[in-house]
């Protein structure tokens, strides 16, 4: 259980110290799990950013100047602090996102190895010579941006704090931190974590609404501004950027795909569909395989076995540690996610399992539903074309190829994408033919660092987990000189 229930910090960080809003304004924020308000955190206007923007331009100036194993040191050692603290962190944003607290250990787990991943990448921000002849030399140099801000999504909250922080930072630049409005708790605590490790201004945590996200991408003193979030906010925030003609990073929103040829294994076939949905955080997952796609010869006996296989997923108290299947994250997401239910059923979906919020007296007063799978799924049906962002999974039977690759490519998303098959010259044609940035082959739902994960079409912009990351965060200058004399 939440042995902490808050950080003592609940205000805004920045310049090295916490500072009450100017505005005044403080908002509560809650624990979905039981519906109930956990502390009052302060909410950042556009006056606070572009005092904290001056705070990291300045922490900036300095720490561009700092040796790039240096800035790996100290990355090092805020990985450490996250270890050394990962229950407890673990523990605040499971009270405030709704995800079980046994998986966010394993948030913490993976934000720390990005730390040290980056941290050992400082060195690799190389440039180039350009051979122009004996008298001359052409090269280029990697440097910093600036000042980098980060919007970040609720459901993973704290692995996007501290491992997005890690390529900007070992890069060079300033990161401010607008956390999710929903759960900024974990943020929070990651400032009083870290304030003694990091310069003073380095590392800014605001916390707030949509004010202060399009005050961060408005800001002419933000140089580069990245967002974990829906399509809708992706948009926001690059219109907002693009009165400075700052770029952009956007990991957003997913309907992705499942293929299932017919020489897959059943068995097989099935346990990917419901790991591929990570019912675990209820399908809050812009990587959610939502969409499965299973050849009518292996359709039935996939079927058959998926209501068993989710039983494995209860929605529990989140910050129980037996609990496998956590909360959404607001009543107004609830809400949403029931609505799409009615409307699968409405429309004429098969409901295979779940379906409803769970009875348990327990629950009552928290926001969960029932892991929940509909079957006989059309194209043309909404739970088949719009990201829900919550635990329901459409089941589509599919005979021709080239009908179903059309099918799976024909939504407006491009994130990623499983395909099943023990046919070498399918996975590679396939693989190649659908829409997304990430493809896993006979594997879902798993990320591996080093490899750049991504989306096409309206999923975003950019690539992330990889060095292609850390070099986003950089600038590249030419440097042409003449060794005539003057």
């Amino acid at each position: 259980m939440l042995d902490k229930p808050a950080p003592a910090g609940r205000s805004l960080y920045y310049g090295g110290e916490w500072r009450h809003p100017i505005s005044g304004r403080y908002a509560a924020t809650s624990n979905p799990g039981l519906d109930e308000p956990i502390a009052e955190v302060a909410e950042a206007g556009a006056s606070d950013v572009d005092a904290a923007v001056k705070s990291a331009r300045q922490a900036f100036l300095s720490w561009r100047g700092v040796a790039p194993l240096e800035r790996a040191r100290l990355l090092k050692e805020v990985a450490a602090v996250v270890r050394a603290n990962a229950r407890e962190l673990a523990a605040l944003d499971a009270a405030n996102c709704g995800n079980p607290v046994r998986e966010m250990m394993g948030d913490a787990t993976i934000a720390a190895a990005q730390l040290d991943y980056f941290a050992g990448l400082v060195t690799e921000m190389k440039g180039e010579t350009i051979p122009m002849g004996p008298d001359v030399i052409n090269m280029t140099l990697r440097q910093p941006l600036g000042v980098v801000a980060r919007i970040l999504a609720f459901n993973h909250p704290f692995m996007f704090c501290a491992g997005k922080i890690a390529a900007p930072l070992a890069a060079g630049n300033a990161v401010i931190v607008k956390p999710p409005e929903q759960a900024p708790l974990s943020s929070l605590r990651l400032a009083e974590l870290v304030q003694d490790i990091l310069p003073r201004g380095l590392f800014s945590v605001l916390p707030g609404g949509r004010e202060a996200g399009a005050a961060l991408a408005s800001h002419p003193g933000v140089d580069k501004i990245a967002i974990i979030g829906s399509v809708g906010a992706g948009r926001a925030v690059m219109k907002a950027a693009s009165d400075t003609i700052k770029p952009v990073l956007l990991e957003l929103g997913g309907k992705n795909a499942l293929i299932a040829f017919p020489d897959a294994d059943p068995a097989t076939v099935a346990s990917a569909v419901i790991g591929g949905m990570n019912f675990t955080w209820c399908g809050q997952s812009c990587g959610s395989t939502s969409r499965a796609f299973v050849h009518r010869d292996i359709y039935e006996d996939v079927l058959s076995r998926l209501p068993s296989l989710a039983g494995h997923y209860v929605p529990g108290l989140p910050t129980d540690d037996r609990t496998t299947m956590g909360a959404i994250i607001s009543r107004q997401q609830h809400a949403r996610v029931l609505e799409y239910i009615a409307s699968a059923k409405e429309q004429g979906a098969r409901l295979i399992t779940g379906g409803a919020a769970p009875t348990d007296p327990a629950l009552t007063k928290g926001f969960y539903v029932e892991p929940t799978i509909f079957a006989d799924v059309t194209p043309a049906m909404r739970i088949a074309r719009e990201e829900i962002f919550g635990p329901v999974l459409a089941v589509l039977p599919w005979d021709d190829e080239t009908t179903m690759l059309g099918q799976v490519n024909e939504v407006e998303y491009g994130l990623t994408c499983s395909i099943w098959t023990n046919d070498l010259r399918k996975a590679h044609r396939t693989a190649l033919a659908v829409e997304a940035g990430f493809v896993w082959v006979n594997e879902v739902s798993k990320h591996f660092l080093g490899a750049p994960f991504g989306g096409w079409k309206q999923s975003g912009l950019g690539r992330e987990e990889c060095l292609g990351e850390l070099l986003a965060f950089t600038q590249e200058k030419n440097v042409h000189v003449s060794l005539r004399g003057g």
